[in-house]
């Protein structure tokens, strides 16, 4: 199967490409690339597009809307028109349950409503893994670098091989329109700092963010998935652990093997 891959070497893209390029031939399109979603031609002959390429983040959209809006929505239409007549999974966040409460969200719920006759969109909650952001939680938590703590967040925090593992089953059937993706288990911020005995700061969280983003993964459910890996035990782990002695490739072995 011919499959283009945008934002291949983003953090879920990269994991992705390693295990789909060895049963397809997979094409990458990323902007580190040179490659824009907003001008650069798409390419011929494609069975199936995997669309992760977009701006993320809920604090960088308060200061870049226009950016958010112009790279999610309007290159996204983009790509759907150039693709009306095959099967498109795309990347949608959790944050699309609550539009209203920043430019990212509000971008992600504007991605959904485009018209396209044969595409999902998979809405992720909180991914962590090898090659997520350093100042994402997960990170933090495993250097013990956390100052402050937003006592009344609850997040659904799912590892990147489930995601890969979704979109495979996503890949495996004709679903159209939009579903979660997450691993349906709520967790207290506060409550994973204090399991492991982390020192932080509390503060409230504003009015700019979901308060609870746990997914409903009943629909993923039907169709067999189930994510397999323990948000706890992957802490327990790999807390402490010098990441930077290790390639991503040797990761991409011990989570794909």
């Amino acid at each position: 199967m011919n499959i283009l891959l945008t934002g291949s070497d983003g953090f879920v893209g990269s994991h992705l490409f390693y295990y789909l390029k060895e049963e397809h031939n997979v094409i990458g399109f990323d902007i580190k690339n040179g490659q824009d979603i907003l001008q650069s031609e798409f390419p011929k002959n494609i069975d199936l597009v995997i669309h992760l390429a977009g701006l993320s983040g809920v604090r960088d959209s308060l200061d870049k809307p226009t950016d958010y809006w112009k790279t999610n929505v309007i290159g996204t239409q983009r790509l759907f028109e150039h693709y009306r007549d095959t099967r498109i999974i795309y990347a949608s966040s959790s944050t699309a349950h609550e539009p209203w409460k920043n430019p990212y969200a509000m971008s992600k719920y504007s991605m959904e409503q485009l018209n396209h006759n044969n595409a999902v969109g998979l809405r992720f909650t909180t991914i962590y893994g090898p090659g997520a952001r350093k100042n994402m939680l997960i990170p933090k938590i495993l250097r013990n670098d956390i100052q402050y703590l937003n006592v009344n967040h609850i997040r659904d925090f799912i590892h990147v091989n489930d995601i890969v593992n979704a979109v495979q089953v996503m890949m495996n059937n004709t679903f159209r329109g939009v579903i979660d993706v997450g691993t349906g288990v709520s967790n207290k911020l506060v409550d994973i700092a204090d399991y492991f005995k982390i020192d932080y700061k509390s503060v409230i969280g504003g009015e700019t963010e979901r308060l609870d983003n746990t997914a409903d993964t009943s629909i993923l459910n039907k169709f067999g998935w189930r994510a397999k890996i323990n948000l706890y035990g992957y802490i327990e782990e790999n807390r402490n652990v010098n990441w930077n002695i290790f390639k991503r490739t040797f990761c991409w072995r011990i989570f794909y093997r």
